[in-house]
């Protein structure tokens, strides 16, 4: 599946910039799953954070993310991929596309568990599918 994460209370902290506990282990899970792993923003493109943290290895690009007509400005955007699962704090852009809503992250928690609620999310979504076809 194509899995795009937001960045900004998604996988990284909104107020400090830190990343989220889990960010790390569970990209590498899902790319040992098969998935393909993106990075996508409304406030554009965010190569420094994914360099900052080293993502960059395990996402295959970036882009920017449509905050408004969702599917019709992907094209306008250049998302040259559809997404079959998002992951983002905000529900409205999960609505559109399917996937799950995490809960916002503003400071560095070491306590947050987010991101293995989000792999179990997903591992029940690619199950679905694979029944599906």
């Amino acid at each position: 599946m194509n899995i795009f994460f937001d960045v900004d209370g998604t996988i990284i902290g909104a107020n400090d910039g830190s990343l989220r506990p889990g960010v790390h282990e569970v990209f590498a899970r899902l790319r040992e799953d098969g998935h393909a792993i993106y990075i996508w923003s409304g406030v554009g493109l965010r190569w420094h954070d994914i360099d900052r943290h080293n993502l960059r290895p395990m996402i295959e690009t970036c882009f920017q993310k449509p905050i408004f007509s969702h599917h019709r400005r992907l094209s306008v955007l250049a998302v040259t991929v559809r997404p079959d699962f998002v992951v983002d704090d905000h529900a409205e852009i999960v609505e559109a596309f399917g996937g799950v809503t995490i809960e916002p992250l503003y400071y560095f928690d070491p306590d947050d568990r987010e991101m293995e609620r989000v792999y179990a999310a997903i591992l029940e979504w690619a199950g679905h599918r694979r029944y599906a076809d």
